[in-house]
């Protein structure tokens, strides 16, 4: 299959291009810019030139594609909710190439903050006014105009070799304050997955996914914060505290809001209907390995 991928050189995106590549698939990869082209060439995936608000680019993609695979988000929490506009008018660009086809579109979207203080099921529809929630709607509705549409949501922690996501802000937040902490009485829970087992999970949506589908890329289903932060303090030697809410704001700075949400996911139907299996190590075991730390000693150190 030639599968057109965006945010193909990101963190999840350069998992996702060798999975494919190894199954058999070839790949264009959107790229943005010139480092992030020539990554996408060595890697031995045909570039495509361009960005997420580039919507001929996007539409050429896709035409000249057999599926596609939608990865790209303008990650700014400070405007998340352009940023999610953007993305909806991605994916309606995307599935206006692809609609009458039948072709799959497999499209990234997010679980944290979906349902708190209850296990998410794939079952459960995108609350009203969720950021994310139009473009699952968009996804849901191209089924209908002859589009393979599935909707992988993610953990707030895909994390793996290269994170530069919120496990790496947290052990800098750890190190800069000289204490690792929790918020509360650190039993809200965060699911995970591992990028490559996500990656592979991405595949296996574009090969077989019936149209309509959500999915979860969890494999850690709910990891208790506070034992994230034991593991950061002990890694850092530093004390593991807990912070009252109050405190949690000047402590973890935009971070706090997000690290008291309990948001444990299931990925059961997922494993069953896709025979996903997650095979790398869980969230707490690649905290506790040297890639984390040496990445914020090295990022400290540039």
């Amino acid at each position: 299959m030639r599968v057109f991928v965006t945010g193909a050189s990101g963190f999840i995106g350069s998992a996702v291009v060798p999975e494919l590549l190894g199954a058999g698939h070839q790949v264009i990869g959107l790229a943005r810019s010139e480092d992030s082209a020539r990554a996408l060439a060595a890697a031995g995936a045909e570039v495509q030139r361009g960005s997420l608000e580039d919507l001929d680019s996007l539409r050429a993609g896709a035409a000249r594609s057999d599926g596609v695979i939608h990865l790209a988000f303008i990650h700014d929490f400070s405007q998340y909710e352009a940023a999610a506009r953007a993305d909806t008018r991605a994916i309606e660009t995307l599935g206006a190439a692809l609609e009458g086809s039948n072709r799959p579109l497999v499209n990234a979207s997010g679980l944290l903050g979906l349902a708190p203080g209850r296990s998410v099921l794939e079952t459960d529809a995108a609350p009203a006014g969720w950021p994310r929630g139009r473009s699952e709607e968009v996804m849901l509705a191209l089924a209908a105009r002859g589009v393979r549409t599935s909707i992988v949501r993610l953990p707030p922690s895909v994390h793996g070799e290269g994170d530069h996501g919120f496990v790496p802000y947290l052990i800098t937040i750890a190190r800069e304050k000289g204490v690792a902490a929790y918020i509360g009485d650190g039993v809200s829970r965060w699911p995970a997955v591992h990028r490559l087992d996500a990656a592979r999970l991405f595949r296996l949506a574009l090969e077989r996914a019936p149209a309509g589908t959500r999915l979860h890329a969890v494999a850690d289903e709910g990891v208790p914060t506070r034992d994230i932060a034991s593991v950061i303090g002990r890694r850092l030697g530093v004390p593991v505290v807990a912070k009252s809410p109050g405190e949690a704001g000047d402590h973890f700075g935009f971070m706090a809001r997000l690290f008291a949400l309990d948001t444990p996911s299931s990925s059961a139907l997922t494993r069953d209907q896709l025979g996903w299996s997650p095979v790398e190590p869980g969230l707490l075991a690649d905290i506790d390995s040297e890639h984390y730390f040496a990445a914020v000693t090295r990022s400290e150190g540039a």
